[in-house]
């Protein structure tokens, strides 16, 4: 294995889905890379969590301006290498790309050739699943490249 592509996004447990990444990696002397998926802007507008991994820049955005596109790539840039310092290795590579989140993921990870594909799962469950969806699910259902999918349910449940 050379490349361990890890999905993160701003929820609180993407700091568990990036060291258990993390640690994949090095334990197979592989190259990391941090990805960031954005959205449509209007997905943003009701975001607020609280400091990850040392980020703690997120600001919502309440319209959608020509703008917003590029402050969200600068945030989702500054997200990453924020988690790249906290994972403490300057080698950690980083990319943000866009569109629907699955198929984002999966579309980065074929491009970068990455053999290996970290995500984690948010346990939504009833209505929440029906109007989100499950970006974990859509991912495993279509890749042809391997997960490793951390579950995050008991950190969710301790907060």
């Amino acid at each position: 294995m050379k490349k361990v592509l890890i999905a993160l996004d701003y929820d609180p447990t993407a700091q568990k889905i990036a060291e258990a990444g993390y640690g994949l990696a090095k334990a197979m002397n592989a190259r990391t890379i941090l990805l960031h998926v954005i959205s449509d802007p209007v997905y943003y507008s009701s975001l607020n969590y609280s400091p990850i991994m040392g980020f703690d820049g997120f600001n919502s955005i309440d319209t959608i301006q020509p703008e917003a596109a590029d402050e969200l790539k600068k945030t989702a840039q500054n997200f990453l290498e924020e988690s790249k310092k906290f994972l403490g290795d300057e080698s950690i590579e980083t990319v943000v790309s866009s569109g629907e989140f699955g198929d984002a993921i999966l579309e980065t990870a074929r491009k970068l050739n990455a053999d290996i594909i970290v995500l984690g799962t948010h346990g939504r469950r009833g209505l929440d699943k029906i109007l989100v969806g499950s970006v974990t699910e859509n991912v495993l259902r279509d890749s042809l490249i391997p997960l490793y999918i951390i579950p995050t349910k008991g950190i969710q449940e301790n907060k």
